[in-house]
């Protein structure tokens, strides 16, 4: 993989355990608005958005069923060791809002969020 590649959910989706409600990933709209606050970030990531319901198969392709949970930002092979928190594979990948946050910060220079 040549570049890195954020995956993250469609907003506006449905969950079948709550009908007749519609729901954002709260960590996933949270990237969004990264992304267009530091639009030369966005210029520099693949960026898919996909459907809610699991299987992902996007996502089990590239890091297995296991780690199915978004958003999530695969790696690309010169990216610095030690922003990882899963391999799967040959990939390595970053999940958890936190870890996205500061795995981007390192990568790309933009800065912290705020404690």
């Amino acid at each position: 993989m040549d570049r890195d590649k954020l995956i993250i959910l469609k907003v506006d989706f449905e969950d079948p355990k709550f009908p007749g409600l519609r729901f954002y990933c709260r960590h996933c709209v949270l990237i969004e608005g990264l992304l267009v606050s530091f639009p030369a970030l966005a210029a520099q990531l693949d960026v898919e958005r996909i459907a809610w319901p699991l299987p992902r198969l996007e996502v089990v392709k590239l890091i297995g069923a296991e780690n199915q949970s978004l958003p999530v930002v695969i790696l690309a092979e010169d990216a610095p060791g030690g922003i990882e928190t899963g391999r799967y594979q040959g990939h390595r990948f970053v999940q958890g809002k936190d870890a996205i946050l500061r795995a981007l910060s390192v990568r790309y220079g933009i800065p912290l969020p705020h404690p």
